[in-house]
């Protein structure tokens, strides 16, 4: 019986040393790695938008530029030292409680700075709550308020939150704080970044929203053929027949044959012009998740969740705020015919009658409206250097 113990002892010893080893070789495998920096810094500063992106097209019922609704405060203007030190903090591992999760870890330069996953690791293996949202064009909503809630009320705010919550990186605000004053690379960022070596929550949040900003959209096919057209209502040349169709039922109201997309992703970024978190119809009823009503405290906020970007959206899936939906024909096929009359329902899902809105689009347009999608697909945010990874 003795033997029989120690053996059990034995083995359970094994394994406890096994995995504190994984453990271990896992924390110590980012500090093993090289950073990798440029000596002259990146252009993250320089926003060289084509000309559609700012200019307002006449005769439109909703805005096309952008004009108006950059949520960049004047105290915390991009710098090319500012992004580059974001950029770092961004990717850091060691900023989370075991030294395995990164903010990249969730929004993943390959996925569109989102989750190829429903729901994201922490960094204990517990499951966040919701899905990853993409952090394109994060810029360009006129509210400035983030997380699909909006319970942050600026960008600055809300990058700070991810590090103290006990699923994702399971840190408070010091033990960041110390974390980064205790990596040597830090110093000379922090210097070149604001003047001098001091680290803070504060300039933490700065840079980290400095790097989230810079990652802006404009270079898709769509951008090629609307910088060809007068208008988004065009054809474009460089466009199919099918895609130039998609592109009518996206801009084209209901009534005139189209499924009015643009109502609510508004501008040429693509997000929501209209302030305030929407009611997509996704359930009848909300129960396990209240949206913005947890956040506002109000009914009338109840099932609401912030529109993002459709930049790129054909490598964020899956969508929307639970990842319930994994492809995008799920999704056009849910606004074609499975929209529910929740009692928050956005009214511009309502038809005259006071009941959800039934497109009735054919098998053909719902092909059209996704192939349509897919050209706003900008492949240099996935290979760009200067989003991705800097530790080699």
């Amino acid at each position: 019986m003795k033997r029989s113990r120690n053996l059990v002892y034995a083995v359970l010893c094994f394994f406890v040393i096994a995995l504190v080893a994984c453990e271990k070789e896992e924390a110590n495998e980012q500090e093993s790695m090289t950073l990798d920096l440029p000596i002259i810094p990146f252009d993250y500063s320089s926003l060289n938008l084509p000309s559609h992106f700012t200019i307002d097209v006449g005769g439109q019922i909703l805005p096309t530029s952008i004009n108006g609704i950059d949520n960049t405060p004047t105290d915390n203007l991009i710098t090319d030292d500012g992004a580059t030190l974001g950029r770092v903090l961004f990717y850091d591992k060691k900023l989370s409680a075991n030294q395995t999760i990164s903010c990249a870890s969730c929004h993943k330069q390959e996925n569109g700075f989102s989750d190829n996953e429903i729901l994201s690791l922490g960094f204990d293996g517990g499951l966040t709550s919701r899905h990853s949202m993409t952090l394109i064009n994060a810029r360009f909503y006129q509210r400035g308020r983030f997380f699909w809630d909006e319970r942050a009320s600026t960008l600055e705010e809300q990058v700070l939150m991810p590090f103290q919550d006990p699923v994702e990186m399971g840190m408070t605000l010091e033990q960041v704080v110390n974390t980064v004053q205790s990596q040597s690379y830090y110093s000379e960022l922090f210097e070149n970044a604001f003047g001098t070596q001091e680290v803070n929550e504060e300039r933490i949040s700065k840079a980290l929203a400095q790097f989230i900003r810079s990652i802006v959209s404009y270079s898709s096919r769509y951008d090629e053929g609307r910088s060809l057209s007068n208008s988004p209502g065009a054809n474009f040349p460089n466009f199919t027949t099918e895609e130039n169709l998609g592109k009518n039922i996206f801009f084209q109201t209901i009534p005139n044959g189209g499924a009015a997309c643009f109502g609510c992703h508004t501008t040429e970024a693509f997000v929501s012009a209209n302030p305030g978190p929407q009611n997509n119809g996704l359930d009848v009823i909300s129960t396990t998740d209240l949206g913005a009503g947890e956040v506002f405290a109000n009914p009338v906020f109840e099932g609401r969740f912030k529109t993002t970007s459709l930049r790129n959206i054909e490598l964020t899936a899956p969508y929307m705020h639970d990842g319930r939906f994994s492809t995008l024909e799920e999704v056009v096929e849910h606004y074609n015919s499975g929209i529910q009359n929740h009692p928050t329902l956005s009214p511009a899902l309502i038809d005259d009658n006071g009941n959800p809105i039934q497109l009735n689009l054919t098998q053909s347009e719902k092909d059209a409206l996704v192939a349509f999608l897919k050209t706003l697909t900008d492949n240099s945010l996935e290979i760009e250097e200067k989003w991705s990874d800097p530790f080699n």
